[in-house]
């Protein structure tokens, strides 16, 4: 409990720990790159145990592992990624992500690095598909080693489809009203998640504007402030609720939401955590830096009524 506090305390500082693992030679190369995941994802890390292999599993699931009695699919992330592990894939990372729990099988772990957000940059737009951001682990210092962030999202999504798929032509999704000339300012750094947000908020026949990262979003409030002084107006004349994600680079959404509680312009918008870091040490913490609700990924009908409940509040 000490090591949970410790951690959930570095968001105060806008800081985390990232675990950094090995999958193998990069394609086409010897090199073997780092991959990253965020601590607070992992639940256990241990020697490969056992493998059952499945009957008509994906490609890339290896089969299950008897865990402590809990039967946990295996995903071969050298596989996906397209890495050789030559040493073989001897480590297992149980991780707990979106209301679900999965095990992948990994290369090495070699350490846990302590990291502020603005070390970590957000890889869009550099031919990553399976990565959100790159993470320099010595800091500002040059020629610093570099970890690749996977999108964990896109990849359950890729190999587990029925389990996280998007909503259904038959799914029933409440629809309501904001305030008129207000929207949702949503932020989430990966590309299947700001999909899934999309097509919820569409369903439910609100307005919105998606960002990419935190401080995109608190950018943008700082553009409607302006924009609603102008006008003779206040930010909430524009911004009816903020949507955010947890892990995401440049900033976080512990310190968007930090920062929006703590400056009088934007103190009253209610901002409502969606993330996959789910568990009740995740949810308590969020209440600490002043959301105003939280909500696992991803249920279309759950969001809406999480929103729903804020803006009567």
């Amino acid at each position: 409990m000490r090591e949970i506090d410790e951690r959930t305390s570095l968001t105060s500082n806008s800081m985390f720990e990232l675990l950094v693992f090995r999958l193998g030679e990069a394609p086409g190369t010897d090199r073997r790159e780092l991959f990253g995941i965020n601590v607070f994802k992992v639940r256990e890390i241990m020697v490969m145990p056992q493998i059952t292999a499945m009957v008509n599993a994906p490609p890339s699931v290896m089969g299950i592992a008897n865990v402590r009695g809990e039967m946990i699919p295996v995903v071969n992330l050298a596989a996906i990624t397209g890495c050789n592990p030559t040493k073989g894939l001897g480590i297992l990372l149980v991780t707990e992500f979106a209301r679900t729990t999965q095990a992948f099988a990994v290369e090495e772990v070699n350490e846990i690095v302590r990291l502020e957000w603005k070390h970590v940059l957000s890889a869009e737009g550099h031919g990553g598909g399976l990565v959100t951001s790159i993470a320099r682990l010595d800091g500002s210092a040059e020629n610093t080693r570099l970890a690749q962030v996977l999108d964990v999202e896109q990849i359950l999504r890729d190999v587990f489809p029925q389990q996280h798929k998007g909503i259904q032509e038959d799914d029933v999704i409440p629809q309501f009203h904001l305030p008129p000339g207000t929207i949702i300012l949503a932020a989430d750094d990966s590309a299947v998640a700001r999909m899934m947000i999309e097509e919820g908020l569409k369903a439910m026949g609100v307005p919105y504007i998606m960002t990419k990262t935190g401080k995109e979003a608190w950018d943008l409030l700082q553009a409607f402030s302006t924009q609603a002084v102008a006008e003779g107006k206040t930010v909430r004349d524009k911004v009816a609720v903020v949507l955010t994600d947890l892990e995401m680079p440049e900033m976080d959404g512990f310190t968007l939401t930090r920062n929006i509680k703590q400056d009088l312009r934007f103190k009253a918008i209610p901002v409502i955590i969606h993330s996959s870091l789910t568990g009740s040490t995740n949810e308590s913490h969020v209440k600490s830096v002043g959301a105003d609700a939280y909500i696992a990924k991803f249920v279309a009908d759950e969001l809406a009524a999480t929103i729903r409940d804020v803006l009567k509040r």
